[in-house]
Protein backbone atom coordinates (compact mmCIF):
# COMPACT_ATOMS: atom_id res chain seq x y z
CA UNK A 1 0.00 0.00 0.00
CA UNK A 2 0.75 3.68 -0.28
CA UNK A 3 1.95 5.25 2.47
CA UNK A 4 2.66 9.35 3.29
CA UNK A 5 3.50 10.81 6.61
CA UNK A 6 2.48 14.47 6.75
CA UNK A 7 3.58 17.16 9.06
CA UNK A 8 2.32 20.74 9.03
CA UNK A 9 6.48 21.46 8.15
CA UNK A 10 7.34 19.03 5.68
CA UNK A 11 6.09 15.24 3.98
CA UNK A 12 8.21 13.21 6.04
CA UNK A 13 7.62 10.04 4.29
CA UNK A 14 6.04 8.91 0.88
CA UNK A 15 6.16 5.10 -0.16
CA UNK A 16 4.99 1.63 -0.81
CA UNK A 17 5.00 -0.14 2.47
CA UNK A 18 3.73 -3.72 3.83
CA UNK A 19 1.92 -1.72 6.86
CA UNK A 20 2.31 0.56 9.39
CA UNK A 21 1.50 0.02 13.61
CA UNK A 22 0.48 2.93 15.40
CA UNK A 23 -0.22 4.48 18.32
CA UNK A 24 -4.08 5.00 18.30
CA UNK A 25 -6.05 7.07 21.40
CA UNK A 26 -7.32 3.91 23.00
CA UNK A 27 -4.02 1.62 21.77
CA UNK A 28 -1.82 0.32 19.32
CA UNK A 29 -3.52 -0.77 16.01
CA UNK A 30 -1.83 -1.71 12.95
CA UNK A 31 -2.84 -1.43 8.83
CA UNK A 32 -1.74 -3.83 6.86
CA UNK A 33 -2.37 -3.78 2.58
CA UNK A 34 -5.62 -3.77 1.24
CA UNK A 35 -7.02 -2.62 4.73
CA UNK A 36 -10.63 -1.63 5.14
CA UNK A 37 -11.56 2.14 5.29
CA UNK A 38 -10.59 3.97 7.93
CA UNK A 39 -10.29 7.32 9.90
CA UNK A 40 -8.23 7.32 13.51
CA UNK A 41 -7.38 9.34 16.10
CA UNK A 42 -3.52 8.84 17.15
CA UNK A 43 -2.02 9.64 20.76
CA UNK A 44 1.47 10.51 21.31
CA UNK A 45 3.55 7.31 20.95
CA UNK A 46 5.87 4.99 18.81
CA UNK A 47 5.06 4.30 14.74
CA UNK A 48 6.49 1.73 13.16
CA UNK A 49 6.62 1.57 9.22
CA UNK A 50 6.81 -1.95 7.89
CA UNK A 51 8.85 -1.77 4.72
CA UNK A 52 8.81 -5.52 4.19
CA UNK A 53 8.22 -8.52 6.19
CA UNK A 54 11.69 -7.71 7.63
CA UNK A 55 12.21 -4.50 7.47
CA UNK A 56 11.24 -1.20 9.49
CA UNK A 57 11.43 2.60 10.23
CA UNK A 58 10.56 4.03 13.37
CA UNK A 59 8.95 7.31 14.14
CA UNK A 60 8.30 8.64 17.76
CA UNK A 61 5.09 11.08 16.54
CA UNK A 62 3.01 13.18 18.54
CA UNK A 63 -0.10 12.48 17.92
CA UNK A 64 -3.18 13.52 14.65
CA UNK A 65 -5.10 11.22 12.65
CA UNK A 66 -4.40 8.26 9.92
CA UNK A 67 -6.69 7.89 7.20
CA UNK A 68 -6.95 4.22 4.88
CA UNK A 69 -8.54 4.58 1.43
CA UNK A 70 -8.55 2.80 -1.69
CA UNK A 71 -5.03 1.06 -0.27
CA UNK A 72 -3.65 4.39 0.71
CA UNK A 73 -2.74 5.43 3.94
CA UNK A 74 -1.95 8.96 5.28
CA UNK A 75 -0.83 9.90 8.38
CA UNK A 76 -1.17 13.46 9.73
CA UNK A 77 0.59 14.16 12.62
CA UNK A 78 1.65 17.54 14.83
CA UNK A 79 5.67 16.16 15.02
CA UNK A 80 7.43 13.65 14.15
CA UNK A 81 11.43 12.42 14.56
CA UNK A 82 12.88 9.23 13.02
CA UNK A 83 14.31 7.05 15.49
Amino acid sequence: MLLEILTPERKLYTGEVYGIQLPGVDGSFEVLDRHAPLIAALGKGKMKVLKDKSHAEHYSIEGGFVEVLNNKATVLVEGATAQ
